[in-house]
């Protein structure tokens, strides 16, 4: 439809920016209101508090300072006045004049030079004059005020957005559509959506500041369970119609119980055998399995996998097993040839990878053609359309690459023969909340034991003015003949394209600001008794340090406190080839110490490196130095994880690292980066496959998701009385239309 104010030109800017039809505008919500009926009286502030304020501009002033410019203005109620302060604020200046009407939004600080309050760095907004524009005096005063994020500079800035939607609401009044069931509503106790936009946009009167940061008015709780209801509705219908499919029924008798017991090193832990029992359980029904194993760092993914994988080579058909990376696989299919050698039966086992030669590549496609290949572990190579399966029945995907992937893994399969099933793996610990969205068309099955033989990993935060104490460590355990990684945030210079670095940006300012001293200074320790490096209880102590890189800190170890070490350099600048020759060495223990990035966070299994050592442990994200620990304590040997840190940790670093030295709990820890981080940055979002949410938040909106869960598989299963076959294909019509628009969670049709 047309909307007043948004031209062809306008149009073109808001498509960019992911509206494209009006219910987009109407879903793009407000990011904070303004309480303008009651704004507060300067001789009323508080410090320490945030606070909306009314006034008027009093004066302006640019200093220039060694540092940077710095913007002040002097705003005034009557006889009081305040001073508000921008760093690096020379964009403000000519932007401001006396006698201005202005809306300020910011905490508030006692100033040093007057008895007065200060804000520093306020959001702020200019106010319509008395005799301006009658509407806009009428959304922007007297009210609580939306505010929003800019669409596109001043021009789309939030005055302009609340004429536009606020008109686009008058000009829709009565004609919204309802997308949910009057019972549901009635019984939920949400309103309908046309009141539910209208009051998210331009709350009523009485409506609670608390109520509306935290989105708990009704309005917003109903656009939330919304947008979460129609997510969990096009899961489960996704979950229904892969039950519908052909699938293969595969049986588990005492002959495959036999083999499976044949192979196995160890005795299984409880949740071992429990997710074996889950995933034997689907295999044996006539659809397709379609399940998660999740489990963490050391906790026997990869033997439960095998077993599932025996039992559809004992019921004669093919298994397949696909990493993302050719490492990765190698160490699969190394693996997976060790443990079923103690069979009495030769299995037949083939590794299909990208860096093969072409001779060699159709010869494994000949053998996994004619079914002589029982077992197939590769990369991407495997969904080649070159490569057909003479009778595939289980395909297990390893770490994060599920999306797209199941679709293509139709490719491997015969017309009209039945679809394989899939078990997607993956190491990293994902909160249930996050797992309902990202794996909501999976059932799931959770590893939370570690195997018997493996040792818990020593964790200890270190100062980085300790780093002569933590080589010396170094090379005590490599003198005991065990190996070492080192990992640095960047690859080299002050500032790089690592995203740990802007990871840290958003907590850490102070630490960006010391990355940029000179980089060669040496940190040394304090000239007094040295306690031990891993003593019962590690003290921080605060350092002065710069960032170090790898590529400098390869050639400074190499060259100094190393140098009587073989130590290797790795860093995701290397083409793939230098990347497998290194880790190939590192594997066969010709490089004692391995200085490198988070290239190697996933999908390396070294089980002699006894030592993994963090230097600015502070910029990295927790899910990050969980994986990084995982490393290590690969083997039988005790392990050491050493978290050294920089100059300066903010808060949120500091409950970082505290959180690693006191648990090494994946979960626990995920939950902790998740509540800490947010969803989007917690699991990078266009990668994992995760929604951009309108309206919702994962962290904020646990409850609401869960009820959406329920409502969705309630609404999916069976007519419901109350609802009227209308109702019933106004919320059909809605999933396909909408949703597959947006999310494409539906196929067509």
């Amino acid at each position: 439809m047309y909307v007043r104010g948004v031209g062809p030109k306008v149009a073109d800017v808001l498509a960019g920016k992911g509206i494209q039809v009006a219910e987009d505008l109407l879903y793009h919500l407000p990011f904070r209101y303004e309480d303008r009926q009651h704004p507060r009286s300067l001789d009323e502030l508080k410090p320490g508090e945030m606070a909306s304020v009314i006034a008027e501009v009093r004066g302006t002033a640019l200093l220039r300072t060694k540092r940077m410019p710095i913007f002040e203005m002097t705003v005034g109620q009557g006889n009081l006045a305040m001073k508000c302060v921008w760093f690096n604020g020379s964009y403000l200046q000519g932007r401001f004049h006396a006698g201005q009407t202005i809306a300020l939004f910011g905490k508030v600080e006692p100033s040093r030079s007057t008895r007065n309050m200060k804000m520093i760095q306020p959001q702020f907004e200019l106010l319509p004059g008395v005799g301006e524009d009658e509407e806009t005096r009428l959304l922007e005063v007297g009210r609580i005020t939306p505010v929003y994020e800019s669409l596109g500079g001043s021009m789309l800035a939030s005055r302009w957005q609340r004429k536009v939607i606020f008109r686009l609401l008058e000009a829709i009044r009565g004609e919204v559509p309802e997308c949910l069931p009057a019972s549901m509503l009635d019984r939920l106790g949400f309103p309908n959506r046309e009141t539910a936009l209208t009051q998210s946009h331009f709350p009523p009167e009485g409506t609670t500041q608390i109520a509306l940061m935290e989105a708990r008015t009704p309005a917003l709780r109903r656009l939330i369970f919304e947008e979460l209801f129609f997510l969990e509705l096009g899961l489960e219908l996704k979950r229904r119609k892969s039950h519908k499919q052909l699938g293969i029924g595969f049986a588990t008798d005492d002959k495959v119980r036999e083999a499976i017991r044949e192979i196995l090193p160890f005795h299984p832990t409880a949740a071992q055998k429990r997710a074996l029992g889950e995933i034997v359980t689907d295999m044996r029904q006539p659809h397709p399995m379609r399940r998660l194993l999740q489990g963490d760092v050391g906790s026997g993914k990869t033997i439960v996998a095998l077993q599932a994988m025996l039992v559809a080579m004992e019921n004669g058909y093919q298994a397949a097993m696909m990493a993302p990376t050719e490492i990765l696989a190698t160490q699969h299919y190394l693996a997976a040839r060790k443990l079923l050698s103690r069979s009495s039966k030769n299995y037949k086992v083939t590794l299909l990878t990208g860096s093969l030669d072409q001779d060699r590549k159709r010869q494994v496609r000949g053998q996994i053609y004619r079914g002589e290949a029982q077992l197939v572990i590769g990369t991407h190579a495997l969904i080649e359309e070159k490569v057909e399966f003479a009778r595939l029945g289980l395909v297990v995907v390893d770490e994060q690459h599920r999306f797209g992937v199941l679709q293509r893994f139709r490719l491997m399969k015969k017309p009209n023969e039945a679809e394989p099933d899939v078990l997607v793996m993956t190491a990293t610990p994902i909160p249930r909340t996050l797992a309902l969205t990202l794996y909501g068309d999976l059932d799931a099955s959770v590893l939370d034991e570690l195997p018997p033989g493996r040792t818990a990993i020593v964790t200890r935060r270190v100062p980085g003015e300790r780093q002569e104490d933590v080589w010396e460590f170094v090379r005590k355990q490599v003198a005991q003949q065990r190996q070492a990684y080192i990992v640095y945030p960047i690859i080299e210079g002050a500032k790089d394209d690592q995203p740990e670095l802007d990871f840290a940006a958003a907590d850490a300012e102070a630490g960006v600001e010391a990355a940029s001293a000179p980089a060669k200074k040496a940190r040394k320790a304090p000239k007094k008794a040295k306690a031990p490096l891993f003593p019962a209880q590690a003290e921080p102590v605060a350092t002065k340090s710069d960032l170090r890189s790898a590529t400098e800190m390869y050639d400074s170890l190499r060259n100094g406190a190393l140098r009587d070490l073989r130590v290797g350099l790795l860093h995701g600048r290397l083409d793939a080839d230098e990347k497998e020759v290194i880790m190939r060495r590192f594997q066969r223990g010709e490089i004692d110490v391995l200085v490198a990035t988070t290239v190697i966070e996933v999908g390396v299994d070294v089980p002699n490196a006894t030592v993994m050592v963090v230097d600015h442990a502070e910029r990295f994200g927790l899910a990050q130095l969980h994986q990084l620990r995982g490393r290590v304590g690969r083997g039988a040997a005790k392990s050491y994880c050493i978290l050294m840190t920089g100059e300066r940790v903010s808060e949120q670093a500091e409950e970082r690292l505290a959180a690693m030295v006191r648990t090494q709990n994946g979960f626990e820890l995920a939950e902790l980066d998740l509540a800490m981080r947010g969803p989007g940055e917690f699991f990078g979002t266009r990668q994992a496959g995760l929604p951009g949410f309108r309206v919702a938040n994962l962290v904020r909106d646990r409850e609401l998701l869960e009820l959406a869960k329920q409502e969705a598989a309630h609404f999916a299963s069976a007519p419901d009385e109350s609802v009227s076959e209308a109702e019933r294909k106004r919320v059909w019509d809605h999933l396909r239309q909408a949703w597959q628009r947006r999310y494409g969670l539906m196929e067509a049709g």
